[in-house]
């Protein structure tokens, strides 16, 4: 056996279960990483590992009637999310927003969110309220306006 092959754990001498990682500080992982990736065979019979990910999802994509394919987080009502319009940037990460429940609200952005979408007024966003103060909420999510778009074609707006 090569420097670098794997070998089956228990087995002798040379064998044909053979591969990488044998031999390295970390071989007992391989086969936990081979069950979360898939395995690729060109035809010179290498086996290329790649992790599984959606590369089947053309991000161009187009519905029948022509408008674009569009992704949309729902609020999670089992967790207390719900939509709600940026009404006014009171400044300091906190923003004035009326809920669909019919309060306004302080909303603070979550630092998850704080640099990566900037929430603008008129904004459509996802508001997680407090349970000790029910004139606060977390702003934890950010729609897109095609987003928006599509919430407002299927009526969850």
């Amino acid at each position: 056996m090569s420097a670098g092959e794997y070998k089956e754990p228990g087995v002798q001498g040379e064998s044909e279960n053979t591969g990488k990682f044998y031999g390295t500080p970390h071989h007992h992982l391989y086969n936990t990483y081979l069950h979360w990736t898939q395995r690729h065979i060109d035809n010179k019979g290498v086996v290329s590992i790649r992790p599984n990910n959606n590369d089947d999802i053309d991000p161009n994509a187009v519905n029948p009637d022509g408008s674009p394919v569009v992704r949309v987080r729902l609020p999670k009502k089992w967790a207390g999310e719900q939509f709600a319009i940026a009404d006014l940037m009171m400044g300091a990460n906190h923003i004035r927003v009326r809920c669909y429940d019919g309060i306004t609200r302080m909303g603070r952005i979550k630092g998850k969110i704080k640099k990566r979408a900037w929430i603008r007024e008129g904004d459509i966003v996802i508001v997680t309220p407090w349970s000790f103060q029910d004139e606060k909420c977390d702003i934890i999510y950010r729609y897109l306006p095609p987003q928006a778009d599509w919430l407002r074609k299927n009526r969850y707006l």
